[in-house]
């Protein structure tokens, strides 16, 4: 039988809604028209021909090696993800630098990638 989870009260300030996990659906449908798509997010086809090929060519195993994930040598499952690393995408825009170099990105797991990006862009993209 299937154990289910206690529910939770959202994540989003003075929301009293009570969810599975994290924010209720309504506060969720918000961050995501906040956030944009990923063509607004600036993933859009040079992202797609030039800088995710690249990296998952030369990174066809995840290279995280961040203790916090507990390995500390590279993690080795297949590279689904080309991750900007070690500055992130919207650092680099900012900087002035080219972010679809794939020299600027690492090619990552989905369970790095998503841990990276929970450390690094808490609260679900909200930065």
């Amino acid at each position: 039988m299937a154990r289910r989870r206690a529910l939770t009260v959202c994540s989003h300030p003075d929301c009293p809604a009570l969810t599975p996990a994290g924010r209720c659906d309504q506060h969720r449908r918000e961050a995501e028209q906040q956030r944009g798509s990923a063509r607004q997010r600036g993933y859009g086809s040079e992202h797609q021909q030039r800088f995710r090929p690249a990296v998952l060519a030369r990174d066809p195993r995840c290279v995280c090696t961040d203790e916090q994930h507990g390995h500390g040598t590279p993690c080795g499952a297949q590279s689904i993800h080309a991750d900007h690393w070690p500055t992130s995408r919207r650092d680099l825009v900012e900087q002035g630098l080219d972010p679809n170099d794939p020299s600027r990105g690492r090619g990552l797991c989905g369970p790095c990638h998503s841990s990276e990006t929970a450390r690094h862009q808490p609260g679900g993209w909200n930065r």
